[in-house]
């Protein structure tokens, strides 16, 4: 099955010359396709590294690289003594994988879960621009949220959503506004949706009289804005958010390597 996916890449090459990825690099797209497919759910076992060596006809080495790679994608996660499972933004150390607005004084843990209020929750026609980032076409059905995230009882962020209406379809206020966990995480269980990677562009605002009044503060006060677009597996875009940030008492964090 591997080498027959080699034969595909070398011929798919627009240069004409053959360009074979690595045995492992094969096995890890295989595993990807299974994941996407939704075989394994988020949360659920993946089969052993010796399982899957033979299902695949290659080394139990070969598919441990593969499995390292996606354990460093964040895709998988091992856990000693009971094997390797698929991923969830359900689980304590990636629920705030996407989330780097920190505190001040303390961490998110300490700080409690946000306190969502949801503004509103409609479905609408894509903007040209919203349908371009999701891959969609102008006038698709998308579902629009606006939110504001309240940490300690003070309103912090403000954000806009929109997510693609036909895998999103049925997602109502009260499920945004009521669901426990992480809002990704209800997106895995909900709708069958993974988040995998997100792109952020980040720049700093004044803001303006309504977002200054979310977020009880006086206009022209300083904010970021983060717009993120997240993607499931196989790079496809599920959703767009653009966020607004204090950071009077909070700060912005990227852990560098």
């Amino acid at each position: 099955m591997a080498t027959s996916t080699a034969s595909a890449d070398a011929a798919s090459d627009p240069t004409g010359t053959p360009a074979f990825s690595p045995l492992y690099q094969q096995i890890k797209d295989l595993i990807l396709q299974s994941l996407q497919a939704g075989e394994w759910k988020p949360g659920e076992a993946i089969p052993s590294e010796m399982d899957l060596a033979a299902r695949y006809r290659v080394s139990q080495g070969t598919v441990r690289k593969a499995i390292d790679e996606l354990a460093a994608e964040n895709l998988v996660v091992r856990r000693q003594g009971k094997g390797t499972f698929v991923a969830t933004h359900a689980e304590q150390h990636v629920q705030y994988r996407f989330l780097r607005l920190m505190p001040d004084e303390g961490d998110l843990d300490s700080e409690g879960p946000a306190h969502r209020s949801i503004l509103e929750c409609k479905r609408v026609r894509a903007s040209a621009e919203i349908a371009r980032a999701l891959q969609l076409r102008t006038g698709d059905t998308v579902v629009q949220v606006r939110r504001v995230l309240a940490f300690r009882d003070v309103p912090t962020i403000l954000e806009d959503l929109w997510l693609p209406g036909v895998p999103f379809k049925g997602l109502a206020t009260e499920q945004m506004a009521q669901y426990p966990g992480p809002t990704y995480a209800m997106f895995e269980v909900e709708f069958g949706v993974r988040m995998v990677r997100a792109e952020e562009r980040i720049r700093a605002l004044a803001a303006d009289v309504q977002s200054a009044a979310l977020l009880e503060v006086e206009p022209g006060s300083p904010l970021l804005s983060v717009e993120r677009l997240a993607f499931t597996y196989n790079d496809a875009p599920m959703e767009l958010r653009r966020g607004l940030y204090r950071t009077d008492t909070h700060h912005y964090r990227n852990d560098l390597s």
